[in-house]
């Protein structure tokens, strides 16, 4: 290629690695060369040279939940911006599945994580990358060390906008429909739920908890079916996600129960599908966007050869939103 361009094999690595540094004329005597071989660099062969990689890898617990694919968005924003790329792979929340992903990632030596873990005992797995020296960033979830950064919101404060919502609209019988029990995001949430309780003066258990398998549309079917089945019927219903919150809307209309005037209901997320609803969602809105972005940018500047050095792991927590919509903005209260 440089014998057909009539220029070095230095000069050929400066127009694709350093453009600046060649002059454009040169640049483009070269570019045509390369363009008419169909040459289409290693980019293996260029990390192996390089001692490091221009891969950020990114495992959540759902990438078909909306929410998830924002937070993606957001890294994948962070990255560019930076001249990365990101691996997206999706754990399931199955802890199994999130062992073999974070060993594939020491493997190939990536540059780095980003993670939202499917329990308190991902923590153990993630010695593999401490490992290999491969510095990771909680995203969606708060670490509670000084061992990583962390990007999350304060689910605790959601869970209590949520019900204490529901609460000033009347509602004095509320369901909190949980997410699995292992995950910190189900569990805060529900503690917020209880602290709107107290505040009010109320006996926690006017707050019955029923606990979905998945975070997704069919648990939140699945769950209605048991709602609707209890002898002493709530009247509001507190989701721990959007999903959950759609499928017991579809429920609900599919056995003939109006929402909200015979029961309101509340999300988390506020996915783009929320306001869009058959009745629009009331939801805890998080920044998803901006947790991916802020967690790939975290990670970033730890993996930056001169700033690493003085690299000091931050925990950063976002404030959620309540955007209230018809779901919940019930005119008959029933005590």
């Amino acid at each position: 290629m440089a014998e057909q361009a009539g220029v070095s094999l230095g000069t050929v690595s400066n127009v694709l690695n350093r453009p600046d540094s060649v002059s454009d004329q040169t640049r483009q005597r070269v570019l045509a060369v390369i363009e008419r071989l169909g040459y289409v660099r290693s980019e293996s062969a260029r990390q192996l040279r390089a001692g490091r990689s221009r891969i950020i890898a990114l495992l959540v617990l759902d990438m078909a939940n909306p929410f998830f694919v924002e937070m993606a968005r957001g890294a994948q924003q962070a990255a560019r911006a930076a001249g990365l790329a990101v691996m997206m792979c999706n754990s399931a929340a199955d802890p199994a599945e999130e062992a073999d992903y974070l060993a594939m990632f020491a493997e190939q030596q990536v540059r780095g994580v980003l993670v939202t873990p499917t329990g308190d005992a991902a923590d153990g797995r993630l010695h593999v990358l401490r490992g290999r020296g491969i510095p990771f960033v909680y995203a969606d979830r708060e670490q509670p060390s000084a061992k990583a950064c962390s990007v999350s919101v304060d689910d605790v404060a959601g869970g209590r906008l949520a019900v204490r919502h529901l609460l000033a609209e009347g509602h004095r019988k509320v369901v909190y429909l949980s997410g699995p029990a292992h995950l910190a995001q189900s569990r805060d949430r529900h503690a917020g739920a209880l602290a709107a309780f107290a505040e009010a003066g109320l006996p926690p258990d006017r707050l019955t908890v029923l606990e979905a398998a998945r975070f997704d549309v069919t648990a939140g079917r699945e769950a209605a079916a048991r709602l609707l089945g209890m002898a002493d019927r709530p009247t509001a219903v507190f989701c721990a996600n959007d999903l959950l919150a759609l499928g017991v809307l579809q429920a609900l209309y599919a056995a003939g129960l109006r929402v909200p005037q015979e029961m309101a209901i509340v999300g988390y997320d506020d996915i783009d599908f929320a306001s869009a609803a058959a009745v629009p969602l009331t939801s805890v809105r998080q920044p998803a966007h901006r947790i991916g972005r802020t967690a790939a940018e975290l990670l970033i500047a730890e993996t930056d050869e001169e700033a690493a050095p003085a690299h000091e792991h931050r925990k950063i927590v976002f404030q959620p939103e309540l955007v209230v919509r018809s779901s919940s903005l019930s005119g008959h209260r029933r005590p």
